[in-house]
């Protein structure tokens, strides 16, 4: 990988806003690698997935924040603030994103609706080495220590070494001290899902309204998985792609008669 002679330009980039203590600590590990400018939602965007906005009008804001960085919020989607960064904001394109750390799992099928990984994949789809970053735990108080420990190690190893091109990293902490964690696994993803139902209630007006409530179900046996590194203490390194094809079921359509 040629490197850059400047020093390396790094997004910064979440989807749950801004002022989230999770991003405040992605930033402290990105200002050990390199210049780092955010642009981050100006308000929650989980659960966003690759959501951008075509109906409406997009707007920046400037924020001065004592943080190592220089800040930018976005109305948009975490795919929008990325997008926004790469065109109207950043001087040049980074030479690193990274997305989180997010308050909450992102690891099985929680990659299809996370706006934090979707963040990561947009940066992928502009050809720039990505990570997002997620730890087990919603709390607002979470401890990021072990997380950073880790952040740091890997976003380092992927500036020296790039990522093969169409692929970002699904990164996972789990929920535990830093000496508890038995270190890093490149893992796949797990076959997993959500038992949902839609809690349906009545509001004062007499009108029906309904929230979307689920059980997580974990399918998979395999020992190589998110899943099982996470429940394992093994903080999940998960190579993912933006190129969607069934690659292994083309031969077979191709036997069919249409």
């Amino acid at each position: 990988m040629e490197k850059n002679a400047e020093r390396p330009l790094i997004l910064v980039t979440n989807d749950d806003g801004v002022m989230a203590p999770g991003i405040a600590a992605l930033i402290q590990v990105a200002a050990q690698l390199g210049d780092v400018i955010v642009v981050a939602p100006d308000k929650p965007q989980s659960g966003m997935g690759h959501a951008i906005t075509i109906n409406s009008t997009l707007r920046i804001n400037h924020h001065k924040i004592d943080l190592p960085a220089e800040v930018y919020s976005t109305s948009g989607t975490p795919v929008d603030c990325v997008k926004l960064a790469i065109k109207k904001i950043l001087p040049r394109k980074p030479d690193l994103v990274l997305s989180g750390i997010n308050h909450g799992s992102n690891s099985s099928i929680n990659v299809i609706y996370s706006g934090t990984m979707s963040a990561a994949i947009e940066g992928c789809l502009e050809g720039l080495p990505s990570i997002g970053f997620s730890l087990c735990d919603y709390s607002i108080e979470a401890d990021f220590t072990m997380a950073q420990h880790f952040a740091l190690k890997i976003a380092k190893q992927v500036l020296e070494n790039g990522l093969p091109n169409g692929v970002c990293l699904n990164v996972n902490f789990p929920k535990i001290a830093i000496e508890e964690c038995k270190g890093t696994m490149v893992c796949r993803q797990a076959t997993a899902n959500y038992e949902e139902e839609f809690d349906e209630r009545t509001d004062p007006h007499g009108r029906k309204y309904y929230w979307l409530t689920g059980v997580f179900k974990n399918y998979d046996n395999g020992t190589d998985t998110d899943e099982w590194a996470l429940a394992n203490n093994f903080v999940s390194i998960v190579p993912i792609q933006y190129d969607l094809t069934a690659h292994h079921t083309i031969a077979q359509l191709n036997t069919w008669k249409f």
